[in-house]
């Protein structure tokens, strides 16, 4: 459903509210300003993105790809601040198919913009693991310090910890007779 509707029905059904608190009708008229508030608050937060996210922490990533792929043109269905949410989510759907492919999806979500500094230190910290594929370790370093800069809740120092680690084992690795080993 199109936000422009969306802002119709809300409109009507808080008209309808007052009209019929104004008749006297006070229980159908609270009820039907609640119902109006939830369908004000889809406005704002998509229902299918929220479903989607439930799925993506059930780890059910085929239900969660389903519900966004319900989404056919996000620039016309969401609101603009959830622009760059939709690109998360479909960059974390598509890194658990094919990690390096998701690059674009995460690029463009911090292109778009998300308000929550966490969800800006995740989509660096992807970019980072992305990096760390390629062997790019001058990239990896750069999201990761980001992503540590935006991680101001403390919500994800573990995982960087982790890719710093990881890092680390990099610059171990030999090359020797043409293929790389490890030690």
């Amino acid at each position: 459903m199109s936000n422009i509707i969306r802002l119709i029905a809300a409109c009507v059904f808080f008209g309808a509210a007052v009209a019929l608190c104004v008749f006297g009708f006070w229980g159908w008229g609270i009820l039907v300003l609640l119902l109006g508030g939830i369908i004000l608050l889809s406005f704002f937060f998509n229902e299918n993105m929220i479903i989607a996210q439930y799925f993506l922490r059930k780890e059910n990533s085929d239900k969660a790809d389903a519900w966004l792929l319900k989404i056919a043109n996000y620039e016309k269905q969401l609101h603009k601040n959830q622009h760059g949410y939709y690109n998360l989510l479909l960059g974390l759907i598509e890194s658990r198919k094919a990690p390096l492919k998701s690059e674009k999806y995460f690029k463009k979500a911090l292109q778009l913009g998300m308000t929550m500094s966490h969800n800006t230190a995740l989509a660096k910290l992807s970019l980072a693991g992305i990096a760390m594929a390629k062997r790019n370790k001058r990239e990896a370093t750069m999201y990761l310090q980001e992503a540590a800069k935006d991680d101001k809740n403390k919500l994800l120092t573990d995982q960087i910890k982790m890719m710093k680690q990881q890092m680390a084992q990099m610059d171990k690795q030999v090359i020797k007779g043409g293929y790389r080993q490890q030690f």
